[in-house]
């Protein structure tokens, strides 16, 4: 699936200009998005760090990227991971750009001494997909109808001269059941995948049972304010609440640093006190931006960065819609 060229860095553009993270121009509390970054630490024992991100070994043959866009560089953009058997490895994402997918898989050939022999993607949007030319010759690209569907769909409305060849990528994707789990048996280690919906119509999640690790896509943002673009608000509290374990648990959010229960925690709070007030706005009759533009972020859930000054209203608006049954 390579491909390089010049005409590969205006649609890396495209792709990220597609993505849940395409601004990175606001934070909350005053600090620079630098700042933030920096004292955000790793959870796990770090193997390779770039400028854009770090890998650090979750479990045996389990790593996750942490991307660190907040520094400037976004050539992955979204966390993801590798999940590593006997027989075979997971690449999950194929991140904002055909270098960081190319990288990716390069981090999978040095960790466990063979190329991805799947990509998995959690949804449709540009920071997960945009790179999907850069990931590795023969290996199968796991997607579901939904995801294909909706990449062909932003694809297409582009002008020719900008559009992706991502939809094309996708031809030969094999697609993931919709309605139930689909186990990818690695050798001596099985993956399941699991659809949800909450953060797109079309989410996975790509889960381990032993050791407990939880690969979320975007259904999970820790220490990030979630973007509501494509959301199902309804949806998505409770899709993130099936994601709880009763045993210690490694959660990969789709940006922001790992997490473990207390921050699904804490994020679940933050997505109920949206809905709760989005709730009241819509019942007292109140647009979406006028409540979106009042509402602060409880100071006992911490400080949350956000990629742009727009999210509350993204997310309010999508509260009102759900609510309402209002057209897109």
């Amino acid at each position: 699936m390579g491909q390089d060229g010049n005409s590969v860095r205006r649609r890396e553009f495209l792709g990220l200009a597609a993505s849940c993270g395409a601004h990175l121009l606001w934070v909350g509390g005053g600090r620079s998005p630098f700042a933030f970054a920096s004292d955000v630490a790793a959870r796990d024992r770090v193997v390779q760090e770039e400028p854009w991100g770090r890998l650090e070994a979750v479990a045996d043959g389990i790593w996750a990227l942490i991307s660190t866009p907040l520094t400037g560089d976004r050539t992955t953009l979204c966390n993801g991971g590798i999940v590593a058997g006997r027989d075979g490895v997971v690449m999950i994402e194929a991140f904002a750009t055909p270098t960081g997918a190319r990288w990716m898989a390069g981090e999978a050939r040095r960790l466990t001494g063979r190329a991805p022999t799947h990509v998995v993607l959690t949804h449709f949007h540009g920071d997960h997909t945009g790179g999907i030319g850069g990931c590795p010759h023969g290996s199968v690209m796991r997607v579901t109808a939904g995801t294909r569907d909706l990449v062909l769909q932003e694809d297409a409305a582009r002008p020719p001269a900008d559009a992706t060849t991502r939809a094309a990528l996708l031809a030969d994707a094999e697609l993931l059941a919709p309605a139930e789990e689909t186990w990818l048996d690695l050798g001596g280690r099985r993956v399941r995948v699991v659809p949800r919906a909450g953060h797109t119509p079309s989410d996975v999640t790509i889960e381990v049972d032993e050791p407990s690790v939880v690969f979320c896509g975007d259904l999970v943002w820790n220490r990030m304010f979630p973007n509501y673009r494509d959301a199902i608000p309804s949806r998505l509290a409770r899709d993130v609440r099936a994601l709880t374990r009763s045993r210690e648990t490694r959660y990969v959010p789709g940006h922001g640093p790992l997490a473990d229960a207390r921050d699904l925690e804490r994020y679940t709070a933050l997505i109920d006190d949206v809905e709760a007030h989005a709730r009241r706005a819509v019942e007292a009759g109140r647009p979406a931006a006028e409540a979106a533009a009042e509402y602060q972020v409880p100071a006992e859930l911490g400080e949350w960065m956000t990629f742009s000054p727009r999210y509350h209203e993204v997310a309010f608006t999508a509260w009102e819609r759900d609510l309402t049954g209002s057209p897109r």
